[in-house]
């Protein structure tokens, strides 16, 4: 097994069956475009098909873990109903193909994580992450629904109260409170992020596969009896795409402005 065909994404073979994928646009703090898109919606099942690989770490390169989804990439989108139905499709496979892959995956959040790139570091098995990391889903400030994995993760992660906080307000939070209400598994310095997940990594590459697996399998029924729940959230997220409301929101954050939403506008 080869990962040659990936262009946004690297990987490193380490010892113990441990596979190091990084996240590799750090001129572009590791934004998800729609080839970085495609890549983590089908990456997870050819590491479920791969002999060498027993777990899998994932990091960003450089300072962040990932900016989320790329402004170029969401105006492309914006009233495009052929690359909505596309990104539908890909969020789906991005989500499940996750949820379903038989290798534990560990998330090293070594720095901001939003929006696409935060799909990866939450629904990981094992999340460690940076003390001083923003994390946030931001989807209510560009003018859609908070879909992804909003809705499937972080009310089993945080609680009911603090997800509807999070994800109607679109407000950032830092590793170190994420740890705190339960989002992320550990929060650590910086330096130590990737140490200590690639150690939890050899501790899995080194236990019994058929245990840790079938582990793995039967508590990810929590979230497949949360499909539904995923799916409405990811169509009205991609509705929103096709609405007023993503163009000023787009426009907004371009222009580093508040932006004045059509839907809140009074009809004359």
């Amino acid at each position: 097994m080869t990962y040659a065909s990936y262009q946004q994404l690297t990987f490193e073979r380490r010892e113990n069956g441990v596979l190091l994928m990084t996240l590799d646009r750090p001129e572009k703090y590791n934004a998800v475009d729609e080839a970085t898109h495609s890549e983590l919606a089908r990456v997870w099942r050819d590491v479920s098909t791969d002999p060498e690989t027993r777990v899998v770490v994932v990091t960003g390169a450089g300072k962040a873990f990932s900016a989320g989804g790329d402004l170029a990439m969401v105006e492309r989108m914006t009233g495009d109903y052929d690359r909505v139905a596309h990104m539908l499709s890909e969020m789906s496979d991005m989500v499940y193909n996750l949820i379903n892959c038989d290798k534990p995956v560990v998330s090293a959040i070594n720095g901001v994580a939003v929006g696409a790139g935060l799909v990866v570091a939450l629904l990981a098995d094992i999340s460690i992450c940076a003390e001083d990391a923003r994390l946030g889903d931001g989807h209510v400030k560009l003018g859609v629904a908070a879909g992804d994995h909003a809705a499937i993760i972080w009310p089993l992660l945080a609680g009911m109260a603090k997800a509807r906080y999070y994800l109607l307000t679109g407000e950032m939070i830092t590793g170190a409170e994420a740890e705190r209400i339960g989002m992320v598994t550990k929060a650590l310095p910086r330096d130590q992020v990737l140490d200590e997940a690639l150690r939890i990594a050899d501790t899995l590459g080194t236990g019994s596969q058929t245990a840790i697996r079938w582990t793995k399998r039967a508590l990810n029924n929590w979230l497949k009896a949360a499909g539904p729940i995923f799916d409405q959230g990811a169509a009205y997220e991609m509705l929103g795409f096709l609405g007023p409301d993503i163009v000023e929101g787009a426009a907004a954050l371009r222009e580093k402005r508040q932006p004045v939403f059509p839907s809140t506008v009074a009809p004359a």
